[in-house]
């Protein structure tokens, strides 16, 4: 662990490659953020639950465990934000990643300046802005209220990611419009050109599994045919 003066949290650095990690914890603590540091996959996960960090910086391939298994396993349980390294650029390998949580993800080589930027863009994202009243969304059981940033249907809490919880919050307050999966993009991702429009449909999948009694045919969340996804406005579909 490399103790920082600063207050902006602890970061954990999955990377096996030394020089690599050495490097982004530094860049890290200048900027006023606490780091630990884990070299082995197999220990990633246990060492999270540990230092409870506010953000989580996750190699793709690394010995005994690799990053997508991790990122899964942190997504279980947690909302820390995640942003992934890998030495590949290939779409799949970024669809791959988002899709099962990560919020970011970086390809190698990479400018610790600007890694570290992207760090701070995503916590600005994740982390609670000052309070504002703002009604609580209901509709036939399904409630999101974002003061408390809580789904719960039929009175049952349901456990989003940070990009799921984004996505319904995004359509619940406009019912009935259509949105492109560009717009939802820009509402939930701004700013980042690592995203691409696919990876929408592959969250709308996961959030219909969650709130929907039967995904295939969805009540809440509609697809818009060769446009995009809409929220249901008519109470007795």
């Amino acid at each position: 662990m490399h103790p920082s003066i600063g207050n902006q949290g602890t970061v954990l650095i999955v990377e096996d490659d030394r020089n690599t990690a050495a490097l982004v914890a530094t860049y890290l603590e200048r900027e006023g953020f606490s780091t630990v540091v884990v070299h082995d996959g197999g220990q990633a996960i246990e060492t999270a639950g540990a230092c409870d960090p506010v953000f989580v910086i996750l190699d793709v391939m690394l010995p005994n465990l690799d990053g997508w298994a991790i990122c899964r396993a942190l997504r279980s349980s947690s909302e820390v934000p995640v942003l992934m390294l890998t030495a590949r650029e290939e779409e799949v390998d970024r669809v791959a990643g988002l899709a099962m949580g990560a919020d970011d993800y970086v390809v190698k080589p990479f400018s610790p300046r600007e890694l570290v930027e992207r760090v701070k863009a995503i916590l600005r994202r994740s982390r609670p802005a000052a309070p504002v009243a703002e009604a609580v969304l209901s509709f036939a059981g399904l409630e999101l209220d974002p003061g408390k940033h809580r789904v719960t249907r039929d009175g049952r809490l349901v456990t989003l990611t940070s990009w799921e919880y984004k996505l319904l919050h995004a359509l619940m307050r406009s019912p009935g419009r259509a949105f492109s999966r560009e717009e939802l993009l820009n509402q939930c991702y701004q700013n980042s050109e690592a995203v691409i429009d696919r990876v929408i449909d592959v969250h709308i999948g996961k959030l219909r599994q969650k709130i929907e009694d039967d995904p295939s045919r969805p009540r809440f969340i509609l697809t818009v045919r060769g446009h995009g996804y809409s929220f249901s406005d008519e109470e007795n579909r």
